[in-house]
């Protein structure tokens, strides 16, 4: 929930303010910086005051917007948990994490132009993204469903490399079928090689 000062936000502000980020995120994807901030409030059903009580920039918007793409993910993790098997879990939240990159590539020019003004929306990206794939992994070792071996770290950039090499929307098939091989290598156990039975 967003705070404005030390106050949550009110319910109906809160709705804008998700409705704000959802365009926001989706228009800047789609158009770069031509998306507008008038055509936002309206694909959001606000106003443009309303825009702007939320988010007095325009670089502001874009660093919440990416923020907040950036908890869903992150916030995924216990609630996959929370209804899966760890290994299941942990192969759900990886396509999350590549509809993630799909948006931080689509959003990648209005992004530049928050770095351009100052702003560092990467801030804390990575740090997240790390603690919550280690609170998969060891969910998944904790049942023997994974390697104890793995770094967190390691599964990042190897996510984040299938993200690069086939995370746009028509490769779908191919991302999930390399993420079905990385799920492989984390279910590999190196100590079965040298003690075969």
């Amino acid at each position: 929930m967003a705070v404005t000062g030390d106050r949550p936000l009110r319910a109906d502000a809160q709705r804008n303010r998700d409705l704000l980020l959802a365009s926001a995120v989706r228009l800047f994807s789609e158009n770069g910086l031509d998306a507008t901030l008038d055509a936002i409030a309206k694909d959001a059903g606000v106003g443009i005051g309303t825009l702007y009580r939320h988010f007095p920039t325009r670089e502001a918007l874009i660093e919440a917007a990416y923020r907040n793409e950036l908890a869903v993910v992150c916030d995924a993790a216990p609630d996959l948990l929370a209804s899966l098997p760890p290994e299941e879990a942990t192969r759900a939240w990886m396509d999350r994490f590549i509809d993630y990159m799909t948006t931080k590539f689509g959003m990648a020019e209005a992004l530049r132009a928050v770095i351009a003004s100052g702003g560092n929306p990467y801030a804390h990206s990575r740090g997240r993204l790390v603690s919550s794939i280690e609170v998969l992994l060891e969910a998944a070792a904790a049942v023997g469903a994974i390697r104890t071996d793995v770094e967190a770290d390691d599964v990042l950039v190897s996510l984040s490399g299938v993200a690069l090499a086939a995370g746009a929307p028509s490769q779908r098939d191919q991302a999930g079928r390399l993420l079905d091989l990385l799920m492989d290598g984390l279910r590999y156990n190196p100590s079965s090689r040298n003690n075969p039975t």
